[in-house]
């Protein structure tokens, strides 16, 4: 049996591994960030012990567990159920499914890291940051089609009419606007309005390169550029 220090050192590793998870999220501004992926591989790797190890008895005794990774298996049923709920339908688009995804493997790592599995968990930690970081570079080469959603952050000075005119810029560039996201980056006040970041959706066969050109253009606006689509 394994001893407590090790257990700890366990239960370390899947926190510090799905706490990378989380911060990759976190920095995409998700709505699943840093503490819920955290947790989610915390609780997963706690479950995963106290089920192999929590419980004592004679093995005889009919409340002894005869096969401890049955917890286990339950911390897969469960966690489909946190998966489920951060799924969403707007429209005709489906969002969250990535981050559900993610959450999936979280707790996936958690229970790997609790089984003594320290080089898989890893490995699979590095895999998903692969795939987090290097399939949407990936995805730009490839042909685009019409239906495909491209996104574009604008960073602008509130209370000058930049939204409305980025909007028509977009249209006017040859996209229509899926879907806005805004997320103000300060507190605004009577001397500053305050500073805002826009996330447009967009759909069409535009040029997403000259229409950055053209939304940093305009009076107000800090920063535009393109980003993945990362609706989910």
């Amino acid at each position: 049996m394994a001893g407590d220090l090790e257990l700890v050192g366990r239960l370390g590793l899947a926190l510090v591994l799905s706490a990378s998870i989380g911060l990759e999220r976190e920095l995409r501004q998700k709505s699943a960030g840093l503490r819920t992926y955290t947790l989610v591989g915390l609780g997963a790797a706690l479950f995963s012990l106290a089920g192999a190890y929590g419980f004592a008895g004679d093995p005889g005794d009919s409340n002894f567990p005869r096969d401890p990774s049955r917890v286990a298996a339950q911390v897969v049923t469960g966690i489909g159920f946190v998966g489920g709920g951060l799924i969403f339908v707007r429209q005709d688009a489906v969002r969250g499914l990535t981050t559900a995804a993610g959450v999936w493997v979280a707790a996936a790592i958690g229970l790997a890291a609790a089984a003594g599995q320290a080089v898989l968990a890893i490995a699979a930690t590095v895999a998903y940051l692969g795939v987090a970081y290097g399939f949407p570079l990936l995805t730009r080469q490839l042909p685009s089609p019409r239906s495909a959603v491209r996104v574009v952050q604008v960073t602008y000075l509130d209370g000058r009419g930049v939204l409305r005119e980025a909007i028509a810029r977009c249209t006017a560039a040859g996209f229509a606007v899926s879907d806005i996201t805004t997320r103000r980056l300060d507190a605004a006040s009577d001397e500053d309005p305050g500073t805002v970041t826009v996330r447009l959706a967009l759909q069409g066969s535009g040029s997403i390169e000259e229409l950055t050109g053209g939304l940093a253009a305009i009076d107000g606006v800090l920063a535009a550029s393109a980003a993945a689509d990362e609706g989910d």
